[in-house]
Formats: C-alpha cells, structure tokens, sequence
C-alpha cells in the first residue's frame, strides 16, 4: 500500500510517500527559495573557456551558470557531430541563448544549465527540438511499450521529443494528447517570453512542491494523497481535475486533531532516518558521514550475533544493510559519490547477492542510480544524479566553533 503525504507550515512545505507504512521518499521546500531545476531562463554568455569546453552565463542569479558544450550541442545523440567542436565555434560573449536549470547551485558552484529543454507532464515529457521518442524503462510489457511508443510517433511534430513516463501506462490516445498540447502551449509562452526580454531574465518557473509532487510522484498505483492544508488541497484536486479525473477523489483533506505527520507516525520516521547513526532491526547499525566530495556508510554488526557462524552472522547483516542503505539514499536524497564499507566476506557468492539486494531495492528509486562495484579494498562504489542540495542541510548547521569536526577542545 502506498499514501503520499504532504504537510505545508508558512515557512515549510514537506511531502512523504509510505509503502506498506515505510517511509521511502521525502521533499523539503522553503517558501522564501523554491527549486531551481527545471526552472528556464534567458541567459547572457559572458565567458567562453575553450579549455574547459564550457561557458558562463549570467541567468539574474548571484553567481554566472555554467554551461558545457554536451549541453550545447543537439540533444540527439545521432544528430551531433562525430567530432566535438570547441565551445568558443558555438557560443561567443554576449550571445543570448535560452537555458534550463538542470542542476542547482551547490556550494560554491553555480547552477548547472542546457539547452536540451524538457517540460514534464504527467504522462510524458516534451522535448521541443530533441526528435526522438523514449519510453521509461520501468515500463516492463514489450507490447505496451510499442503501443506508446507508436501513439507518441502521431502525436509528435517534426524535430519534438517526447518521453512516455510511466504514469503513461495503460493512458488513452486521448490523455497523452492532451498532456502534450498543454506542454506545447508552454513551451510557445516560453519562446514568446524569450524574443521580447532582455537577458537575463526568468522565462518559466517550475511547480511548486505540491504540484510536482501531484505531477510526478502521485501514481495510479496510490492509494490516497493526504495534504494538511486548504490551499494544497484545492491545488491538487484541480491539477488532477486537469491530468488524471479519475484519481481526484483519492486527495484527501487532513481532518483529526493530531498533526499530520504525528498522526501517521511519520515525523519518528523522519528523526530516526536522518541520524549519523542508523539502527537496523537484527541489532547492526550504519553510520553515515558526509564530506565535500562523496558520503561514506559503515556498516557494523552491533548486538547482532547471529545463529550459526561468523560469515553467515555478517552477511545477514549486509543484506539487511543493502536494502536500507538503498532506502537511505533515496529517502535522504543522497548525490553523488558513494562508498559503503560493509563488513568484510570472504564468500564471492555473498558479495554478488549483497550488490543484487541494493541493485534491487534501488530500482524503486526515480533518480538515476548506479552500483559501479567493488574496489581492491573491498568497498562497495555507488553513485546517484545530484540535482538538489542535499536534505541534510535542512536539519542541520554546521557548527561556528568546530566547522563540522565535532570535537570537544581540551585545555
């Protein structure tokens, strides 16, 4: 069973997804900054840098975008040149060009832009100079897949992309083209807005939170969305009363005394999930810790002895480490590099069913994951697409006085 939850404060909007009870999935959003990616901008070129194949552009943000010549060229893999000409052929200071956020603003580093342009739908998503038709992987029925695949041929025009998602599954003729006739009116505001602005200037700007989470995680599959909120529930209703009627009745308006996020056990969730330190149910525990470039997890044994023998007791552990590490990253939205020390196995046979546990577990996450495998030192690399800041900076600081090393000066 799956519910999606969201819980809007003046300040915070939150948004959780429950499977069988397990919280899996969770969003943050500040009312004073929104989400940057996906948002499209009219930008100005100020800096070409040959050797680095990249530009800067100044899209109104504090600091210049950057973008690389991958981004530049057509998006269809087939339609670009064998050999990659240098950016400066390309882009030259001061040329406007239009560009979307497809990584925000990190650290010190400016937002990541492209011009390979993607506008979500509910169904699908469209790409107006992209010529090509993609259907998600995580539909499975090669006999639904060609049927997407054909409808999306006669819908689209000359030189337009489209990706069928999967709430396009078992989606009429009719809800696919309406979905993509609404994208197009955007993408046409969108062009419109770019010829008469001047540089830089902000031509559209994604969903909110509670749009986004109605639009890409709200699924057929779901049982209810639960909001807190009067105005979130009339802006969910009326998006689906637009994309998906048959699933408006499943929003449902927060009506007991007890909070939200209390009432349905999910704020314990969401403490214990963002520990340094994770308890699993055999007695084992992971350790996370975070720095500039990657996140290591540590996985230790704890209490948990075991039944049999010593290579058993650690490999049950690693299993059930795998499977919620998987769920930690997704929950957390962890980018980036990732390095897991599990305990060691001398079994080959185990460490292949331990890297089958986190490949399966990760397949129900939407952001692009990759086990990449085993180093010589035994550690496990794994990587995932980093768009948003990481949601531990939500909950935590980094302190004045130590920097982040948390430890206590001794005189």
């Amino acid at each position: 069973m799956k519910q999606l939850f969201v819980h809007c404060t003046r300040n915070v909007t939150q948004s959780s997804l429950l499977e069988d009870g397990v919280l899996t999935e969770f969003s943050v959003e500040r009312s004073e900054g929104t989400s940057l990616v996906g948002n499209i901008y009219l930008g100005r070129v100020v800096n070409v840098l040959p050797g680095m194949q990249a530009a800067f552009v100044d899209i109104g943000l504090p600091k210049n975008a950057f973008l690389y010549v991958d981004d530049v060229l057509h998006p269809h893999l087939d339609r670009q040149p064998k050999t990659k000409p240098s950016i400066a052929e390309l882009l030259k200071p001061g040329d406007r060009r239009i560009v979307q956020i497809m990584k925000e603003p990190l650290g010190g580093k400016g937002a990541r832009i492209t011009t390979h342009y993607s506008l979500p739908g509910r169904c699908l998503v469209y790409m107006p100079h992209a010529d090509y038709v993609g259907v998600s992987k995580k539909i499975e029925q090669e006999q639904e897949r060609a049927r997407l695949k054909g409808l999306a041929e006669e819908l689209r025009e000359a030189g337009e992309g489209l990706i069928l998602r999967t709430s396009a599954e078992g989606e009429s003729r009719e809800s696919l083209a309406r979905d993509l006739e609404g994208l197009r009116n955007v993408w046409r505001h969108i062009s419109e807005r770019g010829a008469a602005a001047e540089a830089p200037a902000e031509l559209h700007r994604d969903f909110g939170l509670v749009q986004r989470t109605v639009r890409d995680v709200f699924k057929p599959d779901m049982e209810a969305l639960i909001v807190d909120d009067e105005r979130a529930f009339r802006d969910a209703r009326a998006y689906l009363q637009q994309t998906a009627p048959h699933l408006e009745k499943r929003v449902k308006l927060h009506a007991e005394s007890a909070p939200l996020y209390e009432h349905f056990g999910i704020k314990s969730q969401i403490d214990r999930a963002f520990q340094r330190r994770v308890a699993l149910r055999s007695g084992g525990y992971l350790v996370f810790d975070h720095t500039e470039a990657l996140t290591v997890v540590d996985v230790n044994t704890g209490k948990y002895t075991g039944a049999t023998d010593l290579e058993e007791t650690v490999f049950q552990t690693n299993l059930e480490a795998a499977a919620e590490i998987a769920r930690l990253l997704r929950l957390r939205d962890i980018g980036g590099i990732v390095v897991v020390d599990f305990i060691d196995m001398t079994d080959d046979e185990h460490r292949r069913r331990v890297v089958e546990r986190i490949e399966e577990t990760m397949r129900q996450d939407r952001t692009k994951c990759q086990v990449v495998g085993w180093t010589r030192l035994g550690l496990l690399e794994i990587t995932r697409k980093k768009t948003r800041a990481d949601l531990m900076s939500y909950f935590y600081e980094t302190c004045i006085a130590c920097k982040g090393t948390g430890r206590t000066y001794v005189r």
